[in-house]
């Protein structure tokens, strides 16, 4: 049986602990702007999701083969991530066809078990096929799988048509600092807003 001395110093380190992680996740979402939530500007939205797809472009040539022959493309311009045990990504972007906006979406993902820290990425997903695009758009709220294709932006040229109709939809991970190698996305929530 475990004394009163024990209980309340266990107590005091839950306390501690929780009173981190809200304080992290606040700090972590901490430029409202930044990462769109809270913004109810349409035109901040593009602004960045022009600017992030010029980046992924400018910096990985490669992925432009991905641009042409995707049907549509869903780009996250910042995610913001972090955690301490408890965790949680936001962010905001907009879905293009044929480079135009079509409609705007949260992303959101919670995780749980050890980890400690913040980071921000941006991502894009690459709808190689209209059924693969059509799925996404008919749906209330859209979850990336554990077992989507992930590609490197060196590798946007070399995806042959095989390839790409194998991967309906193609992820792309990437940061100030290029791809984040190992980055996932499975459980990632993706919602249509009206911002």
């Amino acid at each position: 049986m475990r004394q009163k001395g024990e209980i309340m110093d266990m107590s005091r380190r839950m306390l501690l602990a929780g009173g981190s992680c809200t304080v992290l996740l606040s700090a972590c979402a901490g430029s409202i702007e930044g990462n769109g939530i809270g913004s109810n500007d349409a035109a901040q939205i593009d602004a960045r999701v022009t600017a992030s797809s010029e980046y992924l472009v400018s910096e990985f040539p490669g992925t432009q083969d991905l641009v042409t022959k995707a049907a549509g493309i869903l780009y996250m311009p910042l995610i913001t991530e972090g955690g301490f045990i408890f965790g949680g990504a936001f962010g905001r972007g907009a879905l293009r066809i044929n480079g135009a906006t079509v409609d705007y979406y949260s992303a959101t993902r919670a995780t749980v078990g050890l980890q400690i820290g913040a980071q921000q990425y941006a991502h894009a997903l690459f709808f190689m096929t209209q059924d693969a695009l059509s799925d996404f758009r008919r749906g209330s709220g859209w979850a990336a799988s554990v077992d989507m294709r992930y590609a490197t932006p060196e590798e946007g040229a070399s995806m042959g048509k095989q390839t790409t109709e194998l991967d309906p939809v193609i992820a792309l991970v990437y940061g100030q600092q290029g791809l984040i190698a190992g980055a996932t996305l499975a459980g990632t929530k993706y919602t249509r807003i009206i911002p």
